[in-house]
């Protein structure tokens, strides 16, 4: 009878065990320790994607087409 209760108390302690490895950031760490806070990417500066958004762009199509000198826009 003491040994069935060994072997349960066993089987319920290794399935902690293997529980707790398996979730390391979990409550209680795990066994590497929480995780540091990961730090915030550096924001890219944002760009036009395409001519049509890029208002240097614009303002270039706009002047060539004001242009009185007979070249095409």
């Amino acid at each position: 009878m003491i040994f069935l209760v060994v072997l349960v108390a066993a089987i319920v302690v290794i399935a902690l065990v293997m529980r707790a490895a398996a979730n390391p950031g979990g409550p209680g760490g795990g066994l590497r320790g929480p995780r540091p806070p990961r730090r915030p990417r550096p924001q890219r500066p944002t760009r036009p994607l395409a001519p049509d958004d890029d208002p240097e762009f614009l303002r270039e199509l706009e002047r060539r087409a004001r242009r009185d000198d007979g070249t095409p826009a």
